[in-house]
């Protein structure tokens, strides 16, 4: 649907090479790197706001490399959102068919249809400026969807939203492409948004893609150390549904009982993927006395120095823990193989992703 090949693009200083992605009918794909290293870049060349020095871009075989933005047949929502600040909700919604020349009456009906569809019909009448994070990224997103694009182009569209916000935005995103199965290259920082929302992920650094891939495999099989180092190598682990309780999930991975939070509760023996962070997970040698809902006694399997923090392989039945710590908390747990130590982590902590 989507094939870049070739791609060169100068920024100042700043050089971007994409040599080949491909981007499926229907797909969701989440592009993951740090700042600075060429993600809006790419995305502003695909939807025609910088112009290559080389290479070409194609939808569906045609080749729109010197076509104007216009005539691409992309909906990009940047970072900023960037609302016209001077008209109403349902004036912001309604401005890529006015400037198509869509009849007033369809016009009103699409804006009427898709405000409804994403829950903002009560807003259509306010301006920008009164209206939450979550609120205007609803308003961009039925700015972007109500043209019917090719494909959709979202630069961090969760990076400005709270916690609370940036889940109800991540429910929506699904449930629209689950719908409406428009193309989707979805920018972010974050390892597990990535993974959450993608199909598949590309990872940039340094203005070049170096790794492409089902999360899981980029995370589990990363080709290079840069790769490892953006992932954030999280702990990934495998288990079934067992009950949910008080909004908190219980799963079982080979035998062992962990508590997650997750936003809506899932059926009884679904197979789910966990993603815990190394950081996330607290060390004593003692019971942890605070509100952690997992804590595990566990036995250290090898200790690795990796620079300034020191990583921990722990066992507890069938599940292997990695965990990194401080040099100053491993001088004063000092952890031997074979020792036991208590391992807590909270319920918010643990992701939960449907096992693919």
């Amino acid at each position: 649907m989507i094939r870049v090949e070739g791609l060169r693009v100068m920024a100042g200083d700043f050089k971007l090479r994409v040599e080949e992605l491909d981007v499926e009918r229907g797909e969701y794909l989440t592009l993951m790197g740090p700042s600075g290293a060429g993600k809006t870049i790419f995305l502003e060349t695909l939807v025609g706001f910088r112009r290559p020095e080389a290479g070409s871009i194609y939808i569906d075989g045609r080749d729109i490399t010197d076509l104007p933005p216009e005539k691409r047949g992309l909906a990009y929502v940047p970072q900023s959102i960037a609302l016209w600040p001077h008209m109403t909700v349902y004036e912001n919604i309604a401005y890529g068919l006015r400037i198509r020349g869509t009849r007033e009456s369809e016009l009103r009906r699409r804006v009427l249809k898709v405000a409804e569809y994403i829950g903002i019909e009560g807003l259509l009448k306010r301006m920008p400026e009164t209206l939450s994070g979550g609120e205007k990224q609803r308003v961009a997103l039925a700015r972007a969807l109500i043209i019917k694009p090719q494909a959709l182009l979202l630069d961090e569209p969760l990076s400005s939203l709270d916690e609370a916000s940036r889940e109800s935005a991540k429910e929506l995103i699904k449930r629209l492409h689950r719908e409406l199965g428009f193309t989707a290259i979805h920018v972010t920082h974050d390892p597990v948004e990535a993974a959450e929302l993608g199909k598949r992920m590309a990872v940039m650094y340094g203005g070049e893609i170096i790794q492409v891939g089902r999360p899981m495999e980029v995370f589990r099989d990363p080709k290079s150390m840069e790769v490892a180092w953006l992932s954030g190598r999280p702990n990934i682990l495998e288990g079934i549904v067992k009950r949910c309780e008080g909004g908190v999930q219980l799963i079982d991975v080979e035998g062992v009982e962990l508590k997650a939070a997750h936003p809506k509760p899932l059926p009884t023996g679904r197979r789910v993927i966990l993603l815990l962070g190394r950081e996330d997970i607290v060390l004593s040698r003692a019971p942890l006395r605070s509100s952690m809902r997992n804590q595990l006694h566990c036995r250290v399997a090898g200790v690795e120095e990796l620079g300034p923090l020191i990583e921990v392989e722990l066992m507890r039945g069938g599940v292997s823990l990695r965990v990194l710590i401080t040099r100053g908390s491993y001088e004063e747990l000092n952890p031997k193989p074979g020792e036991m130590l208590y391992a807590g982590f909270k319920a918010t902590a643990v992701k939960v992703l449907p096992s693919t």
